[in-house]
This record gives C-alpha cells, structure tokens and sequence, in this order.
C-alpha cells in the first residue's frame, strides 16, 4: 500500500472514532469505566508526547538539556512544588546544562 493509502485510512478511522463519540448516549459515556479509561489516556498521550519532544530530533534519539530539565521538573513535582517553582526550576536546569555543555 502507498503511503496515501495510509493516510487516507487513518483520517477515516480517526474521523468515524470521534463521530462515535458524538453519537453515543450519555448513558454509555458516563460510565466509570468510560470516564477512567478517558482520562488514563490523556495522561499516557501527554507524557509520551513529553518524552518524544524531549529525547527525539527528526528520527533520532538525542538526549540533551531538556531531559535534564525534565527530570529536575519531575522531582520538583514529586515534592509537591507549586507549578511556577517547577516552570523555574526546569528552566534554570537547562539553562545550568546547557552551560555545562549539553546541546
């Protein structure tokens, strides 16, 4: 198959998904089941697309300063700092790593 093949296959399975979730009852959406899946899902699309902007340039896997940033941001998080202090944290971490060195 080419890769339009794809493409189109993909906008058509994406486009049926969502019109699914326009034309379910409100009855099968407001089940807990329904509701915890919806937001496990946001959770693992967010860090993974955290991840993949921060270790990843085009195809290949390059760790730099923003992956120091990040883990500095993490154990700001686990310690309970409010979110300006974690923003200012990780800034300065990239900022120190790029100092040090770090691309």
């Amino acid at each position: 198959m080419s890769l339009t093949a794809w493409v189109l296959i993909a906008s058509a399975s994406a486009f049926v998904i969502k019109l699914a979730g326009y034309l379910l009852p409100r009855s099968v959406l407001d089940r807990p089941q329904v509701v915890a899946l919806a937001k496990m899902m946001t959770v693992g699309l967010l860090a993974s697309l955290t991840i993949m902007n921060t270790v990843s340039s085009g195809q290949r896997l390059t760790p730099d300063a923003r992956l120091v940033s990040l883990l500095v941001a993490a154990i700001a998080l686990k310690l309970r700092a409010p979110f300006i202090v974690v923003v200012l944290l990780g800034a300065l971490a990239a900022a120190l790593g790029r100092l040090a060195g770090l691309p």
